[in-house]
């Protein structure tokens, strides 16, 4: 691949990622929340997330999903749906007084990736994204498969290390919270958030559906 080709992949990308969407807003909610220790698992479940939809979108089911109206909505449905429950629970949850690592349990860990690789490999946006996005750079001339190869990895590279960035902010930011109230706040603002993008996700849809 042309280097003249990559440089321009690699600023639209980062461009792209910098972006909140639900993926990060999940993220730094539950980093916030959990603190540092969730750093991990949640930017694990990123990596896991765009590798499938990356994937699926290679296999084909990208082209299926945008051919097909029914499967994309559903998709998209079950995605705003899933935010709007993570939304709720991070809402009625009540922070306890001492710090968030004393409050993550051994299935935390698990439960945090299982929510970040749902909210990214759900997302059908991410699918159609890759369809789009990644035969852009690709030179129609030279071997397919290492550019594809090359641009994925490249993708799931910078996608990791802008959900850390991220999460570990949030987590800097969840170890300096020490009173019950503030976590309170930051709870209800982190759920309000993760509801707001699964209303608005459906509201979309809607608009689009009539």
């Amino acid at each position: 691949m042309n280097i003249e080709s990559f440089i321009p992949f690699v600023l639209a990308t980062i461009l792209i990622l910098i972006i909140p969407g639900p993926t990060i807003i999940l993220v730094i909610s539950q980093a916030v929340v959990h603190g540092r220790k969730s750093v991990v698992p949640l930017v694990v479940g990123v990596l896991l997330g765009d590798f499938t939809a990356m994937t699926f979108s290679l296999l084909g089911l990208g082209a299926i999903l945008s051919a097909s109206a029914f499967l994309f909505s559903v998709f998209k449905w079950i995605g705003a749906l899933y935010l709007l429950y993570l939304g709720v629970q991070l809402w009625k949850s009540k922070p306890k007084k001492h710090s968030a690592q004393d409050s993550v349990k051994k299935n935390s860990a698990r439960s945090l990736l299982l929510s970040s690789f749902i909210v990214t490999a759900l997302n059908p946006k991410s699918i159609a994204f890759f369809v789009a996005f990644l035969p852009q750079f690709i030179h129609p001339l030279k071997p397919v498969l290492p550019q594809l190869t090359l641009l994925g990895g490249t993708f799931l590279f910078l996608a990791v290390l802008n959900a850390a960035l991220y999460a570990i902010f949030a987590g800097q930011l969840s170890e300096q919270i020490r009173k019950e109230r503030v976590r309170k706040w930051f709870n209800r603002c982190g759920g309000g958030a993760l509801i707001g993008a699964g209303i608005i996700i459906i509201t979309a849809g809607l608009q689009r559906s009539s």
